[in-house]
């Protein structure tokens, strides 16, 4: 039997769940990651019901599920305290299948990476897509003086993707989307709370537990491109959210300056005429890059690594050759992922605009109207989901049924799928 080689560029969570998927499909996965350690950069990541199914594929959906940190409500709030809108867990857990679950990205990562073989991942290796590959040669890619061939390469390698550039040269990557977030992982502030969303002018905050008993918070201000606070950017979190109500204050008050992370958001404003090119694919931020307001980013990586996954398992001949139709299973991939990732761009970027107000005649009617639509229109926020935690995974090509979700956990689906992610 022939075991067809893939080449995995970038060990995030995209790129560790296509080589997680791969793997159980029959390939030789090499996982290229240019960064000394597979240390996630970021914070935490919210897994909503659609990742979950997803990575019931690799078996590891109810790891995930069992991760839940808590079974309560969500309240979008006023940065004064006032609760605009309550979040209904059980409505949502039974709209979209079970809750979502958010965990630390270092622990995520740990279990993506439990399901490869030891030693196929490698670390401190800078990887360039030399050649894309074509039905009638493979893939090249190098990492220093070594080079890789391969029937199949994975380029999950970010937001600013050279992957994409060699690809596709000359058409538009990422833009900025109007803000910059900053997360930090705290310890639980002294009283109780309920997770929450913060809406202010131009400005705002969530706070969700994690299941270690820390918080996961982040902020967001809708400002000029490429900002750096001129001290620290503890200092500019309290400048900016020190006087909002609490636990925001305390939570920056416990974290140290180096722990807060900032980062401007781009996302892919104009498609990409594909997700592939030869054997080559595109994948996650490198291929449809988004705004973290609906907390899909991650989410969408992990759907397209587990689709890709299911196309190329569905070329296998009955000799078990997975090499038997790569293009064609490319073409395929594209087919399914571009229209519904970037439509999940759209409304990404969509959801940004009423916390983007900024006068204040704008922010009080947009807070009149969230009170009057959680009093009329129970789980109308929930609504702006539809389409997108409700997604299930294509069957297997043995027919399994996708997972139905197990329903226990957390019942909170946060206004903007708990934060940036």
């Amino acid at each position: 039997m022939k075991q067809p080689r893939a080449v995995v560029i970038g060990a995030g969570v995209g790129g560790l769940t296509a080589a997680a998927a791969l793997h159980r499909g029959g390939w030789r996965v090499t996982v290229l990651e240019r960064s000394p350690s597979l240390e996630p950069v970021g914070a935490a990541i919210a897994l909503a019901p659609n990742a979950q199914r997803a990575l019931d594929a690799i078996e590891l959906g109810d790891e995930v599920r069992a991760l839940a940190a808590w079974e309560s409500d969500g309240e979008l709030r006023a940065p004064g305290g006032r609760r605009l809108l309550r979040i209904d867990g059980a409505a949502a857990i039974e709209r979209f299948g079970g809750p979502t679950v958010l965990l630390h990205r270092a622990t995520l990562t740990d279990l993506l990476a439990s399901r490869l073989p030891a030693g196929r991942v490698r670390t401190a290796a800078a990887a360039e897509l030399a050649d894309p590959g074509a039905a009638g040669r493979p893939a090249l890619v190098t990492a220093g003086d070594q080079e890789f061939e391969a029937e199949l390469v994975v380029a999950a390698d970010g937001i600013h993707s050279a992957a994409r550039r060699t690809l596709f040269p000359g058409r538009p990557g990422p833009r900025y989307a109007g803000f910059t977030t900053w997360r930090i992982i705290t310890p639980a502030p002294q009283r109780p709370f309920t997770p929450h969303e913060t809406w202010g002018r131009g400005r705002f905050w969530g706070t969700q537990p994690l299941r270690d008993g820390r918080v996961y918070a982040y902020g967001a201000a809708f400002t000029p491109q490429g900002g750096h606070a001129p001290d620290d950017e503890k200092a500019e979190l309290l400048r900016l959210f020190g006087t909002w109500h609490q636990p925001i204050p305390e939570l920056i008050a416990a974290v140290e300056p180096a722990q807060v992370l900032r980062h401007d958001v781009f996302h892919q404003a104009e498609a990409l005429p594909a997700y592939h090119r030869g054997r080559t694919a595109l994948l996650g931020d490198a291929a449809h890059a988004m705004a973290p307001t609906l907390g899909q980013g991650g989410n969408q990586a992990i759907e397209d690594a587990v689709v890709l996954a299911h196309h190329l398992t569905a070329t296998r001949t009955d000799d078990g050759d997975s090499d038997a139709d790569v293009p064609g299973a490319l073409a395929a991939y594209t087919r399914d992922r571009l229209p519904r990732t970037m439509d999940v761009v759209r409304r990404s970027a969509s959801s940004s605009r009423a916390p983007a107000l900024k006068s204040a005649p704008a922010v009080a009617l947009r807070n009149a109207a969230l009170i009057a639509a959680g009093r009329l229109v129970p789980g109308l926020l929930l609504r702006g989901f539809d389409g997108i935690a409700d997604w299930n995974p294509p069957a297997t090509p043995h027919g399994a049924a996708p997972h139905a979700g197990t329903g226990q956990g957390d019942g909170h689906h946060g206004v903007h799928g708990d934060g940036p992610s």
